[in-house]
């Protein structure tokens, strides 16, 4: 029988004098990256610079004082065109709030997938007599730096910059009427008050944005 020592399974090598032994991770598998810690109210809100769809440019710091209203929009989703096409809620802040407010829709679709590509936002825009930018944001970094996992999110950012609302634009979370409390109306009537807002988290309901 061959007098070498097979080492037993699973055995740490001994170390050396004066070597600082290495703990290999448990079952061989490498430690699990740390999540991104998760985005609060009262944050400031993640910078961002985006093209809509004709070209232009738009940045979050270039409406630095003004208070600014997120959409995460894509024109396929059922529950978004409930907000554009079967009721008026969208139509309905814009006029009420538009002159005091900014509004901005984001789509994170990736490139092929569902509602993605300035062609189909641009007709989305056309169609439903959308009246502010529709921004690309084809890699899917700043909607994953809002961490937004559903079309439509929304979120508002107050005139300091800072995250003041994230949620659902109303509460019914079906696609076809529009819900009895909209809790983005609210906030805003608090924020333009200079109140605080009451109701500053509210879970968003929608399609999962399609990265």
């Amino acid at each position: 029988m061959s007098a070498s020592v097979v080492a037993q399974e699973g055995a740490k090598p001994a170390a050396k004098p004066g070597e600082k032994q290495v703990q290999p991770a448990q079952d061989g598998k490498k430690e699990a990256k740390k999540d991104k810690a998760e985005l609060k109210i009262g944050d400031k809100a993640p910078e961002f610079a985006l093209k809509d769809t004709e070209g232009k440019e738009h940045s979050l710091s270039s409406l630095s004082g003004k208070i600014v209203v997120l959409e995460w929009f894509n024109p396929d989703c059922p529950f978004v065109v409930k907000q554009h096409e079967k009721t008026s809620v969208m139509a309905d802040l814009v006029k009420k709030y538009g002159d005091k407010v900014t509004f901005l829709a984001i789509n994170s679709s990736a490139p092929g997938k569902q509602g993605s590509g300035a062609e189909r936002n641009t007709k989305a825009k056309t169609d439903w007599k959308i009246d502010f930018p529709i921004l690309l944001d084809e890699t899917g970094e700043v909607g994953k730096a809002y961490q937004s996992k559903n079309t439509p999110t929304m979120y508002i950012v107050d005139a300091k910059g800072n995250l003041a609302y994230w949620g659902a634009i109303d509460d019914d979370s079906g696609a076809e009427k529009a819900g009895k409390t909209n809790y983005v109306a609210k906030a805003l009537d608090e924020l333009l008050a200079g109140k605080p807002v009451s109701q500053s988290k509210t879970k968003p309901y929608g399609c999962n944005v399609k990265y």
